[in-house]
Protein backbone atom coordinates (compact mmCIF):
# COMPACT_ATOMS: atom_id res chain seq x y z
CA UNK A 1 0.00 0.00 0.00
CA UNK A 2 1.11 3.55 -1.15
CA UNK A 3 2.06 5.82 1.50
CA UNK A 4 1.77 9.65 1.29
CA UNK A 5 4.82 10.10 3.04
CA UNK A 6 8.04 10.12 0.62
CA UNK A 7 9.63 7.71 3.27
CA UNK A 8 9.42 3.90 3.40
CA UNK A 9 7.47 3.57 6.78
CA UNK A 10 8.78 0.25 8.44
CA UNK A 11 6.16 -1.05 10.91
CA UNK A 12 2.82 0.44 8.97
CA UNK A 13 0.95 -1.92 7.13
CA UNK A 14 -1.34 0.60 5.95
CA UNK A 15 0.58 3.75 5.70
CA UNK A 16 -1.74 5.82 4.12
CA UNK A 17 -4.52 5.48 6.52
CA UNK A 18 -4.39 7.41 9.61
CA UNK A 19 -6.80 6.86 13.00
CA UNK A 20 -7.48 9.64 14.75
CA UNK A 21 -8.32 9.64 18.20
CA UNK A 22 -9.89 13.03 19.59
CA UNK A 23 -9.66 13.56 23.22
CA UNK A 24 -11.38 16.20 25.53
CA UNK A 25 -9.81 15.47 28.67
CA UNK A 26 -8.93 17.61 31.52
CA UNK A 27 -8.67 15.94 34.17
CA UNK A 28 -4.95 14.94 34.78
CA UNK A 29 -4.55 18.49 35.99
CA UNK A 30 -6.67 21.80 37.39
CA UNK A 31 -6.74 24.17 34.88
CA UNK A 32 -9.83 23.89 32.89
CA UNK A 33 -10.15 24.45 28.99
CA UNK A 34 -7.59 21.60 27.51
CA UNK A 35 -10.43 19.31 27.36
CA UNK A 36 -11.17 22.14 23.80
CA UNK A 37 -8.32 21.55 22.38
CA UNK A 38 -9.23 18.96 19.90
CA UNK A 39 -12.26 21.01 18.65
CA UNK A 40 -9.99 23.88 18.25
CA UNK A 41 -7.49 21.89 15.90
CA UNK A 42 -10.11 20.65 13.83
CA UNK A 43 -11.78 23.56 13.47
CA UNK A 44 -8.87 24.79 12.52
CA UNK A 45 -9.07 22.53 9.40
CA UNK A 46 -5.99 20.25 10.84
CA UNK A 47 -7.91 17.08 9.63
CA UNK A 48 -8.97 18.41 6.41
CA UNK A 49 -4.98 19.58 5.84
CA UNK A 50 -3.97 15.79 6.55
CA UNK A 51 -6.58 14.71 3.76
CA UNK A 52 -6.13 16.87 0.92
CA UNK A 53 -2.65 18.46 1.29
CA UNK A 54 -0.65 15.36 2.54
CA UNK A 55 -3.17 12.68 0.84
CA UNK A 56 -4.29 10.78 4.33
CA UNK A 57 -7.40 8.29 4.51
CA UNK A 58 -8.52 9.14 8.06
CA UNK A 59 -10.26 6.97 10.27
CA UNK A 60 -11.57 6.87 13.90
CA UNK A 61 -12.78 10.55 15.33
CA UNK A 62 -14.02 13.14 12.80
CA UNK A 63 -15.29 15.13 15.48
CA UNK A 64 -14.75 15.57 18.90
CA UNK A 65 -16.67 12.57 21.41
CA UNK A 66 -17.42 13.48 25.56
CA UNK A 67 -14.66 11.29 27.23
CA UNK A 68 -16.29 12.29 30.23
CA UNK A 69 -19.06 9.73 29.61
CA UNK A 70 -16.41 7.57 30.71
CA UNK A 71 -15.97 8.82 33.71
CA UNK A 72 -18.07 6.81 36.77
CA UNK A 73 -20.88 8.33 37.36
CA UNK A 74 -22.12 9.15 40.93
CA UNK A 75 -18.95 7.55 42.49
CA UNK A 76 -17.02 10.30 44.64
CA UNK A 77 -13.26 10.57 43.16
CA UNK A 78 -11.42 11.61 46.33
CA UNK A 79 -7.51 12.00 46.51
CA UNK A 80 -5.71 8.40 46.80
CA UNK A 81 -2.10 8.69 47.49
CA UNK A 82 -2.22 12.28 46.63
CA UNK A 83 -3.33 11.67 43.23
CA UNK A 84 -6.13 13.93 42.32
CA UNK A 85 -9.14 12.00 40.56
CA UNK A 86 -7.66 9.23 39.74
CA UNK A 87 -10.72 7.45 39.33
CA UNK A 88 -11.71 9.35 36.37
CA UNK A 89 -8.04 9.85 34.93
CA UNK A 90 -8.06 5.83 35.45
CA UNK A 91 -11.44 5.35 33.49
CA UNK A 92 -10.41 7.84 30.20
CA UNK A 93 -6.91 6.53 30.02
CA UNK A 94 -8.30 2.76 29.96
CA UNK A 95 -11.08 3.76 27.51
CA UNK A 96 -8.40 5.72 25.66
CA UNK A 97 -5.89 2.79 25.46
CA UNK A 98 -8.64 0.12 23.99
CA UNK A 99 -9.33 3.09 21.47
CA UNK A 100 -6.31 3.62 20.49
CA UNK A 101 -5.33 -0.28 20.25
CA UNK A 102 -8.11 -0.87 17.67
CA UNK A 103 -6.61 1.76 15.56
CA UNK A 104 -3.38 0.39 15.69
CA UNK A 105 -3.81 -2.91 15.15
CA UNK A 106 -5.01 -2.19 11.60
CA UNK A 107 -1.31 -0.86 10.76
CA UNK A 108 -2.58 2.52 10.62
CA UNK A 109 -0.33 5.22 12.15
CA UNK A 110 -2.90 6.75 15.54
CA UNK A 111 -3.35 10.57 15.83
CA UNK A 112 -4.54 11.45 19.43
CA UNK A 113 -5.16 15.07 20.26
CA UNK A 114 -5.92 16.24 23.97
CA UNK A 115 -6.36 16.57 26.27
CA UNK A 116 -3.85 16.86 29.27
CA UNK A 117 -0.54 15.04 29.21
CA UNK A 118 -2.21 12.20 31.81
CA UNK A 119 -4.05 11.01 28.41
CA UNK A 120 -0.54 9.28 27.11
CA UNK A 121 -1.23 6.33 29.99
CA UNK A 122 -3.78 5.17 27.64
CA UNK A 123 -2.89 6.12 24.12
CA UNK A 124 1.16 5.13 24.77
CA UNK A 125 -0.49 1.54 26.56
CA UNK A 126 -2.59 0.69 23.36
CA UNK A 127 0.18 1.51 21.19
CA UNK A 128 2.74 -0.93 23.28
CA UNK A 129 0.83 -3.66 23.15
CA UNK A 130 -1.03 -3.23 19.69
CA UNK A 131 2.76 -3.65 18.55
CA UNK A 132 3.71 -6.21 20.35
CA UNK A 133 1.02 -8.29 19.13
CA UNK A 134 1.33 -7.32 15.34
CA UNK A 135 5.07 -7.79 15.54
CA UNK A 136 6.23 -10.72 17.77
CA UNK A 137 6.62 -8.93 21.10
CA UNK A 138 8.68 -6.25 19.61
CA UNK A 139 8.75 -3.30 22.15
CA UNK A 140 8.09 0.54 21.08
CA UNK A 141 10.07 3.05 22.12
CA UNK A 142 8.76 6.48 23.04
CA UNK A 143 10.05 10.22 22.53
CA UNK A 144 8.59 12.63 25.17
CA UNK A 145 9.24 15.81 24.16
CA UNK A 146 8.54 18.14 26.89
CA UNK A 147 9.59 21.31 29.14
CA UNK A 148 8.47 18.64 31.60
CA UNK A 149 9.77 14.96 32.41
CA UNK A 150 6.06 13.69 33.76
CA UNK A 151 7.88 10.78 35.37
CA UNK A 152 6.96 12.08 39.34
CA UNK A 153 5.16 8.67 40.96
CA UNK A 154 2.63 9.76 43.83
CA UNK A 155 4.47 9.77 46.32
CA UNK A 156 7.35 12.49 44.71
CA UNK A 157 4.53 14.25 43.00
CA UNK A 158 3.89 18.22 45.08
CA UNK A 159 0.83 18.88 43.02
CA UNK A 160 -0.85 15.27 42.54
CA UNK A 161 -1.52 15.99 39.15
CA UNK A 162 -1.50 12.88 37.42
CA UNK A 163 -0.32 14.60 33.94
CA UNK A 164 2.59 14.56 35.89
CA UNK A 165 2.95 10.96 36.63
CA UNK A 166 2.35 9.31 33.26
CA UNK A 167 5.73 8.02 32.24
CA UNK A 168 6.20 6.04 36.13
CA UNK A 169 2.59 4.53 35.04
CA UNK A 170 3.96 3.38 31.81
CA UNK A 171 7.21 2.60 32.75
CA UNK A 172 6.20 0.57 35.73
CA UNK A 173 8.40 2.50 38.34
CA UNK A 174 5.05 3.79 39.47
CA UNK A 175 2.44 0.71 40.73
CA UNK A 176 -1.00 0.53 42.02
CA UNK A 177 -2.71 -2.66 43.68
CA UNK A 178 -5.93 -0.99 42.90
CA UNK A 179 -7.94 -2.34 39.78
CA UNK A 180 -10.08 0.63 39.17
CA UNK A 181 -6.63 3.06 39.71
CA UNK A 182 -4.33 2.11 36.68
CA UNK A 183 -4.73 -2.05 37.70
CA UNK A 184 -5.90 -2.13 34.13
CA UNK A 185 -2.16 -1.66 33.30
CA UNK A 186 -0.88 -4.90 32.73
CA UNK A 187 2.93 -5.93 31.46
CA UNK A 188 1.86 -5.58 27.73
CA UNK A 189 1.22 -2.23 28.11
CA UNK A 190 4.34 -0.89 29.62
CA UNK A 191 7.67 0.58 28.13
CA UNK A 192 11.01 0.24 28.86
CA UNK A 193 12.99 2.88 30.34
CA UNK A 194 15.53 1.78 27.52
CA UNK A 195 13.64 2.74 24.76
CA UNK A 196 12.47 6.21 25.97
CA UNK A 197 14.27 9.81 25.64
CA UNK A 198 12.66 12.80 26.62
CA UNK A 199 13.99 16.26 24.55
CA UNK A 200 13.24 19.94 25.37
CA UNK A 201 13.35 19.82 29.18
CA UNK A 202 13.89 22.46 31.45
CA UNK A 203 11.54 22.36 34.76
CA UNK A 204 12.48 19.27 36.22
CA UNK A 205 11.14 18.18 39.97
CA UNK A 206 14.14 16.86 42.58
CA UNK A 207 12.05 13.34 42.44
CA UNK A 208 11.98 13.30 38.93
CA UNK A 209 15.66 14.35 38.54
CA UNK A 210 16.46 11.52 40.55
CA UNK A 211 14.54 8.92 39.02
CA UNK A 212 15.79 9.54 35.77
CA UNK A 213 19.66 9.34 36.75
CA UNK A 214 18.90 6.13 39.24
CA UNK A 215 17.33 4.31 35.67
CA UNK A 216 19.62 5.54 33.18
CA UNK A 217 16.86 7.31 31.62
CA UNK A 218 18.29 9.14 27.76
CA UNK A 219 17.43 12.70 28.28
CA UNK A 220 18.06 15.72 26.37
CA UNK A 221 17.75 19.25 28.42
CA UNK A 222 17.93 22.79 27.09
CA UNK A 223 20.89 22.71 28.58
CA UNK A 224 21.93 19.92 25.62
CA UNK A 225 19.97 21.43 22.95
CA UNK A 226 21.95 24.94 23.07
CA UNK A 227 25.58 22.85 23.34
CA UNK A 228 24.69 20.59 20.59
CA UNK A 229 22.22 21.90 18.57
CA UNK A 230 18.83 20.25 17.56
CA UNK A 231 20.27 18.45 15.26
CA UNK A 232 23.03 16.60 16.69
CA UNK A 233 20.40 16.17 19.76
CA UNK A 234 18.09 14.17 17.65
CA UNK A 235 21.10 12.13 16.07
CA UNK A 236 21.74 10.81 19.30
CA UNK A 237 18.40 10.63 21.05
CA UNK A 238 17.37 8.81 17.87
CA UNK A 239 21.10 6.09 17.70
CA UNK A 240 20.01 5.58 21.19
CA UNK A 241 16.51 4.29 19.94
CA UNK A 242 18.02 2.53 17.27
CA UNK A 243 16.46 1.28 13.76
CA UNK A 244 14.67 -1.13 14.26
CA UNK A 245 12.49 0.15 16.39
CA UNK A 246 8.38 1.75 16.48
CA UNK A 247 8.57 4.93 17.48
CA UNK A 248 5.89 6.93 19.58
CA UNK A 249 5.65 10.80 19.85
CA UNK A 250 4.32 11.78 22.81
CA UNK A 251 4.58 16.26 22.08
CA UNK A 252 3.36 18.19 24.86
CA UNK A 253 2.80 22.19 23.13
CA UNK A 254 4.66 23.33 26.57
CA UNK A 255 8.05 22.18 24.88
CA UNK A 256 7.88 25.24 22.49
CA UNK A 257 8.80 28.38 24.25
CA UNK A 258 5.69 30.77 24.96
CA UNK A 259 6.88 33.35 22.15
CA UNK A 260 5.59 30.19 19.85
CA UNK A 261 2.85 28.36 22.14
CA UNK A 262 1.39 30.74 25.15
CA UNK A 263 -2.07 29.52 25.13
CA UNK A 264 -1.23 26.02 27.27
CA UNK A 265 -1.48 25.25 31.25
CA UNK A 266 2.23 25.30 32.42
CA UNK A 267 4.32 27.45 30.18
CA UNK A 268 8.23 27.74 30.50
CA UNK A 269 10.53 30.41 29.48
CA UNK A 270 13.65 29.17 27.53
CA UNK A 271 11.96 26.52 25.36
CA UNK A 272 12.19 25.45 22.34
CA UNK A 273 11.63 27.37 18.97
CA UNK A 274 8.65 26.29 16.75
CA UNK A 275 11.13 25.85 13.86
CA UNK A 276 13.32 22.93 15.96
CA UNK A 277 9.66 21.29 17.63
CA UNK A 278 8.65 21.27 13.74
CA UNK A 279 12.61 19.35 13.10
CA UNK A 280 12.21 17.16 15.98
CA UNK A 281 8.79 15.87 14.25
CA UNK A 282 10.43 15.49 10.81
CA UNK A 283 13.64 13.80 12.04
CA UNK A 284 11.07 11.45 13.50
CA UNK A 285 9.26 11.08 10.48
CA UNK A 286 12.51 10.36 8.55
CA UNK A 287 13.25 7.66 10.10
CA UNK A 288 10.46 5.59 8.57
CA UNK A 289 9.93 4.39 12.14
CA UNK A 290 7.05 6.60 13.88
CA UNK A 291 3.92 5.01 13.83
CA UNK A 292 1.87 7.38 16.72
CA UNK A 293 1.82 10.93 18.10
CA UNK A 294 0.08 12.75 20.77
CA UNK A 295 -0.36 16.22 20.79
CA UNK A 296 -1.31 17.64 24.10
CA UNK A 297 -1.83 20.35 26.66
CA UNK A 298 -2.70 22.94 24.16
CA UNK A 299 -5.25 24.80 26.21
CA UNK A 300 -6.91 27.79 23.90
CA UNK A 301 -8.66 29.36 27.34
CA UNK A 302 -5.60 30.24 28.55
CA UNK A 303 -4.53 33.22 26.66
CA UNK A 304 -7.02 34.24 24.43
CA UNK A 305 -4.40 36.57 22.35
CA UNK A 306 -2.19 33.55 21.77
CA UNK A 307 -4.56 30.86 21.47
CA UNK A 308 -4.71 31.00 17.72
CA UNK A 309 -0.93 30.55 17.46
CA UNK A 310 -0.86 28.03 19.80
CA UNK A 311 -2.98 26.09 17.96
CA UNK A 312 -1.56 26.60 14.27
CA UNK A 313 1.73 25.56 15.70
CA UNK A 314 -0.19 22.17 17.08
CA UNK A 315 -0.62 21.73 13.47
CA UNK A 316 2.26 22.30 12.23
CA UNK A 317 3.84 19.92 14.38
CA UNK A 318 1.36 17.28 13.48
CA UNK A 319 1.88 17.98 10.06
CA UNK A 320 5.62 17.53 9.81
CA UNK A 321 5.41 14.53 11.68
CA UNK A 322 3.30 13.06 9.07
CA UNK A 323 5.39 13.63 6.42
CA UNK A 324 4.86 17.11 5.22
CA UNK A 325 8.26 19.29 3.96
CA UNK A 326 9.48 22.85 3.33
CA UNK A 327 10.28 21.73 0.22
Amino acid sequence: MTSPSTIRQKFLTRPSELGVVAVDFSGGQCKPGVDAAPNALISAGLLEQLRHDLGYDLHGDSDVHSYNDFIPKGVPDPDYRGMKNPLSVSAVTETLSSRVYAQAKQGRFVLTLGGDHSIAIGTISGMAKAIRERLAGKDIAVVWVDAHADINTPETSDSGNIHGMPVAFLTGLAKTDRKDIFGWLHTDHLISVNKLVYIGLRDVDRGEKQILRENGIRAFSMHDIDRHGIGRVMEMALAHIGSDTPIHLSFDVDALDPQWAPSTGTPVRGGLTLREGDYIAECVHETGQLIAMDLVEVNPSLEEKGASETIRAGCSLVRCALGDTLL
